[in-house]
C-alpha cells in the first residue's frame, strides 16, 4: 500500500511533538524511575530481543529494581526485586490491580470477557468469585481426586511398556496429554483427542497463543498503527481464535444437547451454561463470556502444570543426588509397594522444597503484567496513571540479594524456611500477588507434585544417545508461559515391586 509510510512519516513527527510537550512547564516535570533513554516513537522497544524477561532482566542490573522505559508510546515500569514487587502488588496492589489493553486479549480472549486479561472491576470480580465456587474451591478440587488418579494411572502403565521395552518416551508429549485429559474432564466434563481440537493438537495451538500473547507487538505500543498489523500478529491471533471458537462452540451444544439427562455430572460449562439462561445473574452472561472462562480454565489447568512438571524432572535428571533425594523420601513415605496417593503429598517434605526450587528457577508465567489505574509515587519515583507494569518474576527468583548461588538448582535451601508459593513472601511469585494472584494455585500445585512424585517414584531415568545428565538441553521456549524449547525425551526404567 503506497499511502502506508507516508502516513507513518506523518504519524512519527506528530508523536514526537507530543511525547517532546515543548509547551509544558519545566516545574511540572516530575522524577519518572531511572532507564533507558528511547527513540522517538519506539521507545525503548529495540533494546528487547527473543527472551524478553532475560532482556528486562539484564537491563534492571544496570538501572535498578524499578526501571522505566518508554515502549511505543507507553510507558512502562519493570520491578525486578521482592521489595519493589511488595510496593507494587501489596502496599499499592489496588492502583496496579488492573490489566494493560492488548491486541491478544482483544482477539483471543473475546474481548478482555475472560478473568485473566479483563480489567480491574465489578465484572472481574464477579467471574472470579464463580469460578473459584465452581472449579477451585476445595471440595471441588477434591472431588476431581478420581478424575487425576486414573489419568495418571493410565500415564504410568504407558510408560511401563516403554520401560518393558526400553525404549526413549517423549515426556513432554504425555505430560501434555495427560494435562489435557485432566484439564478436559474437569472443565467440560469429558476428554477430547487432539485431532478433535486441531490437526496441530492442543500443546502446539496453545504454545501459539501464549507466545503471541507475550511477543511484543508494535500495535500494543503504538495502538494507531495496530491496523496495519506491520508484523502479522493479528492475522496469526485470528486464526488461533477460530480454532478456539470452533472447539468451545462444538463444546457449548454437546453440553445443551445432553443438560436434560438425569445421570449427568454437571461441570463448570454446564453451570457457565446455567448462569447465561438465569435472569437472576448480576451480568448478562453470554457464549463469548463462557468461551473466554473456558480458555482461560483450559490454559491454566493445562499449560501451566505442564510446563512445571517439565522443568521439576528436567532438573530431577539433571541433578542425579536431588533425584536420589526425593526416591529415598518416596521410599520411606510410600514404600516401594505402591503407587504415591494425594494422601502422601503433605508428608512429602523435600519434594514441596524441589517444587519451589523449580518454580523459582522456572516460574511458569515469568511476566506478570499489570496497568495503573491512577498515577502514584513509590520510593519517590512518578508513576503515570495508564502506565504498564511489568513485575519480572523469572529475576526475583535469581535476585543475588534474596538468594544464594541463584543460579543453582538447590532445594535445601528451603529447609527449615517459611516461604511458600501463596504470594505472600515476595521473593517466591510464580503464581503473582495481590489481588492479581492466580486463584488455580491450590489444583496446580497438587497436580504438580503428584505427576512428579509419581513419575520418580515409578521410575528411574536415563538420558538417550549416551547423553550425560549435566548436558542436559535446559532451553525455553518464550511466551505468556516458558516451557522447554525442545522436547525431554528420556529412558525409564520400572522400580516398584509389584
Amino acid at each position: 500500500m503506497a499511502w502506508t509510510w507516508p502516513i507513518l512519516v506523518v504519524l512519527v513527527v506528530v508523536a514526537y511533538v507530543v511525547q517532546a510537550k515543548p509547551w509544558k512547564a519545566k516545574g511540572e516535570k516530575k522524577k519518572l524511575p531511572p532507564g533507558p533513554k528511547g527513540f522517538p516513537l519506539f521507545g525503548s522497544m529495540h533494546l528487547l530481543g527473543k527472551f524478553l524477561h532475560h532482556d528486562l532482566h539484564k537491563l534492571a542490573k544496570k538501572y535498578g529494581p524499578i526501571m522505566h522505559m518508554r515502549l511505543g508510546l507507553i510507558p512502562t515500569i519493570i520491578v525486578s526485586s521482592p521489595e519493589a514487587a511488595e510496593l507494587f502488588l501489596k502496599t499499592h496492589d489496588l492502583v496496579f490491580a488492573s490489566r494493560p489493553h492488548i491486541e491478544a486479549a482483544k482477539y483471543m480472549f473475546w474481548e478482555y470477557r475472560d478473568l485473566v486479561f479483563a480489567p480491574y472491576g465489578s465484572y472481574w470480580r464477579y467471574m472470579r468469585k464463580m469460578c473459584t465456587l465452581e472449579l477451585l474451591n476445595s471440595v471441588k478440587i477434591s472431588s476431581f481426586k478420581a478424575i487425576r488418579k486414573e489419568e495418571i494411572g493410565q500415564l504410568i502403565d504407558t510408560i511401563q511398556k516403554a520401560a518393558r521395552e526400553r525404549v526413549s518416551v517423549d515426556l513432554s508429549a504425555k505430560v501434555t496429554t495427560l494435562n489435557a485429559d485432566m484439564s478436559c474432564r474437569m472443565v467440560f466434563g469429558k476428554k477430547y483427542l487432539d485431532k478433535e481440537f486441531d490437526e496441530r493438537g492442543f500443546k502446539v495451538v496453545i504454545q501459539e497463543a501464549m507466545h503471541l500473547a507475550a511477543i511484543p507487538n508494535l500495535g500494543d505500543f503504538i495502538p494507531f498503527i495496530a491496523p496495519l498489523d506491520l508484523q502479522g500478529y493479528t492475522k496469526r491471533m485470528k486464526v488461533v481464535a477460530k480454532v478456539f471458537d470452533d472447539f468451545f462452540e462444538k463444546i457449548i451444544e454437546d453440553h445443551i444437547l445432553s443438560k436434560d439427562e438425569d445421570s449427568k455430572t454437571k461441570d463448570f460449562v454446564d453451570v457457565m451454561l446455567s448462569l447465561m439462561e438465569s435472569a437472576d445473574s448480576e451480568y448478562r452472561i453470554e457464549r463469548p463470556n463462557i468461551k473466554a472462562v473456558m480458555l482461560d480454565m483450559l490454559v491454566a489447568s493445562m499449560d501451566t502444570s505442564a510446563s512445571a512438571i517439565e522443568w521439576a524432572i528436567s532438573e530431577l535428571i539433571k541433578q542425579p543426588r536431588v533425584l536420589m533425594k526425593v526416591q529415598k523420601e518416596l521410599e520411606t513415605v510410600v514404600g516401594m509397594e505402591r503407587m504415591v496417593e494425594e494422601t502422601d503429598l503433605e508428608m512429602l517434605e523435600y519434594l514441596d522444597m524441589v517444587v519451589k526450587e523449580t518454580l523459582r528457577l522456572h516460574p511458569v508465567v515469568p511476566l506478570f503484567h499489570h496497568a495503573a489505574m491512577e498515577e502514584c509515587t513509590i520510593n519517590g519515583f512518578h508513576i503515570p496513571k495508564k502506565s504498564r507494569v511489568i513485575v519480572n518474576a523469572w529475576a526475583i527468583g535469581r535476585d543475588p540479594n534474596a538468594w544464594n548461588d541463584p543460579e543453582k538448582f538447590i532445594p535445601e535451601r528451603f529447609l527449615g524456611s517459611s516461604i511458600d508459593l501463596k504470594g505472600r513472601d515476595f521473593q517466591l511469585i510464580p503464581f503473582g500477588a495481590g489481588r492479581r494472584h492466580c486463584p488455580g494455585l491450590q489444583l496446580g500445585l497438587i497436580v504438580v507434585k503428584l505427576v512428579v512424585a509419581q513419575l520418580v517414584h515409578c521410575f528411574d531415568w536415563e538420558l538417550p544417545n549416551g547423553v550425560i545428565p549435566t548436558e542436559l538441553d535446559m532451553t525455553e521456549e518464550f511466551g505468556l508461559t516458558t516451557p522447554r524449547a525442545n522436547h525431554l525425551l528420556a529412558i525409564p526404567t520400572y522400580r516398584l515391586h509389584k
